[in-house]
Order: C-alpha cells, then sequence, then structure tokens
C-alpha cells in the first residue's frame, strides 16, 4: 500500500480576487447584478405570499341556517339565515349583535343577560343576537337556547327569532365566525363583542353616536378602545410577559401602516350596514387578527373609524395560548399586509374611495 494522501481543505474564497473582479467590472453589470438580485428577491417574496395566502373556508350548507326558541318555548327547525349580500336585502332592525363562541358555556350567559338588559332598554325590540357556535364540544349551543327560552318566559324581553344561534359544522376560528355571522344579519348596524363579556354593553350607545359623527355617504365604523386604560389595574396587573407581547405586537402593527387606531384588538367593534358590506366580503383571516385586516380594507376603501374608550375588565377562561397565538397572529400580519401590497389579496369594491 503506498502513502496516505494527508487532507487539505478547500481553498478560503479569495477575497481580493473578488475585490479585484469588482474593480474591474463596468458600473453597468455592477447595477445590472443588483437589479437582477433585487428582481429575484421581489419574485420569490411573491412566490411565497402567494404559497402561503389565507383562503377563508367556504360556508356548509347547514351553516347557513340557524335556529331559535319560538313563542311556545320551543326550540325552532332550522331556518335560513338572510343574505346581506342579496341584492334585495336591507335592514329591517336598529342592531344586530353577532357572538362568535368556542366553547363558552359557562360565560355565555353572563353575557347575553346583559347584553339583552342594555338592548331592550335601548332599542326596544328592533335588535337581535346571532350566536355563532364556532364546532364548540361543551353544548354552548344549546346553554344560549336554553337560556333565551328562560329569558323569554321570566322577563318577556327577548321574542321569537330575536336570539338566533347558528352551529359550525367545523371551527374556524374567531375571525372566521365573526365574518360568518356578519353575512347573514338584519341590522342597521352591527357589532361583534366576545362572549366572555369583558365589555361593558352600555357602552354600544357611545360607538352608536361616534360612528354617525364619522359616517360618509353611510360607511361608517367605531372600535371599543382600551388604549385609555393602559395605567389601569385591569392591565397593570396582567403578567409581565402578557403586557410585553401586548406592546410587541402593537408594535409590530404600527409599523406594518394601522397608526390610528391605538388598540385594534378590542372585541367590540361596530360597523355600518354600508361598511359591512363593503369590508366582510373580501375578508381572508379567520384567526385572531382578522380585526386588522378588516381596519386595513377599512383604510384602503377610505372608511371612517372611529376610536371610542369603553369599560374593560380581565375574564377568566381565554381561549388565548399566549406565546403560541402571539407568533402566529405576528406571522398572519405579516402575510395579510405583504397581501395586500403585492395585490395578491383584492381590495374589492364599496368605500368611499370607489
Amino acid at each position: 500500500m503506498g502513502e496516505p494522501v494527508p487532507f487539505t481543505p478547500p481553498a478560503a474564497f479569495p477575497i481580493d480576487a473578488l475585490q479585484l473582479l469588482l474593480q474591474n467590472a463596468s458600473l453597468s453589470v455592477v447595477l445590472t447584478a443588483v437589479l437582477g438580485l433585487l428582481v429575484a428577491g421581489v419574485f420569490a417574496s411573491y412566490l411565497l405570499i402567494l404559497l402561503v395566502a389565507h383562503t377563508p373556508r367556504p360556508a356548509t350548507p347547514n351553516e347557513k341556517f340557524y335556529k331559535t326558541v319560538t313563542r311556545t318555548g320551543a326550540v325552532s327547525p332550522p331556518r335560513a339565515l338572510p343574505d346581506v349580500f342579496a341584492h334585495d336585502s336591507k335592514s329591517t332592525l336598529t342592531i344586530s349583535v353577532v357572538v362568535p363562541a368556542y366553547n363558552e358555556s359557562e360565560r355565555i350567559p353572563e353575557m347575553l343577560a346583559e347584553a339583552v338588559d342594555h338592548l331592550y332598554a335601548a332599542h326596544g325590540n328592533s335588535w337581535e343576537i346571532l350566536i355563532v357556535d364556532d364546532g364548540s364540544t361543551d353544548g354552548t349551543a344549546k346553554v344560549a337556547l336554553d337560556w333565551a327560552g328562560e329569558r323569554m318566559a321570566a322577563k318577556h324581553d327577548v321574542e321569537e327569532d330575536q336570539v338566533r344561534v347558528c352551529v359550525l359544522d367545523k371551527n374556524r376560528g374567531k375571525g372566521g365566525a365573526v365574518t360568518h355571522g356578519m353575512k347573514y344579519v338584519r341590522g342597521e348596524y352591527s357589532i361583534f363583542a366576545d362572549a366572555d363579556g369583558a365589555s361593558r354593553f352600555a357602552d354600544l350607545a357611545a360607538l352608536l353616536k361616534d360612528v354617525k359623527k364619522v359616517e360618509i355617504k353611510g360607511y361608517g365604523i367605531a372600535v371599543g378602545s382600551r388604549a385609555h386604560m393602559v395605567t389601569t389595574d385591569a392591565v397593570v396587573k396582567r403578567s409581565f410577559i402578557r403586557n410585553f407581547l401586548m406592546h410587541s405586537f402593537h408594535t409590530l402593527i404600527r409599523t406594518f401602516g394601522i397608526r390610528h387606531i391605538r388598540d385594534t384588538q378590542c372585541g367590540f367593534k361596530l360597523l355600518s350596514r354600508a361598511a359591512l358590506k363593503a369590508v366582510f366580503p373580501y375578508m381572508h383571516t379567520e384567526g385572531w387578527i382578522f380585526d386588522i385586516e378588516m381596519l386595513i380594507l377599512a383604510m384602503y376603501k377610505g372608511i371612517p373609524v372611529a376610536e371610542v374608550p369603553i369599560t374593560w375588565h380581565e375574564v377568566g377562561g381565554s381561549k388565548v395560548r399566549l406565546v403560541q397565538d402571539s407568533l402566529r397572529m405576528a406571522w398572519d400580519l405579516g402575510v395579510v399586509r405583504v397581501g395586500y401590497w403585492w395585490g395578491v389579496y383584492k381590495v374589492g369594491e364599496g368605500g368611499v374611495r370607489v
């Protein structure tokens, strides 16, 4: 056998040769190379957004129906939901309330009680509550219908068809549940509110007042805000990591262009019927940041948005997985924002800017 050949590591790329190459290259060659890299980067990012873009799940046939409690106290058979986007669709009520609910059997009765107290006192019978059960496994839909029946018998301030329950065949996420519900409302104004009752329902009056102040040609949005509460115990006593993630996410939102709204994530937002029709057909994301996409669409369409301070308190039993969902929200925010920049997401028709 011969002598073993010693291993010789590959020589590092000669930096001097690279510098010499750049010195000898013409300016046009260098600019062309840089431009080529930029074009390749832009094209790659466009392809990436096409691959990861959100695609809303179409409603199943069952999901276009609801149940309610009849005058006799019985639960009705499924009834067809009214389509907001039908050509002959008109509002028949003052206020519609959409409540996305996933495993909320324990918290929703208290929220419904407060909501009905205010709605009946402020609007008589010109209101409805549409609960969108987002594939719950704890009997949320039954609890809501039972509550409506008991309330109807005890206080007579709930009528047939005023509390409606639509059950989704499969979980879509909060954004998907809200978007679904907003497509089947009867109100001139529609608000979505969390099932936990963290927002005080009496503040609906302030949102209605302010949205009417800013409306242009019938288009207007009012968002409940907790921004004035940043120094109160409700926020200060939260954990360090919760507050850190909250402030980091708000910084990211401002970076992506939503600077005129200080609190984008409060689950208490009111839209005029015209604004609803201009925004919700074009929603893409079904997760936690759907609120931000709604505000982005409003911004593109010139729909005025009023930010209204509301009363809010922390409620136990949150479905948010703090770190995991925060990371997912940051990713989804980037996808949504870049999707509109590249035109992968379409703004659609409607709005003040037409």
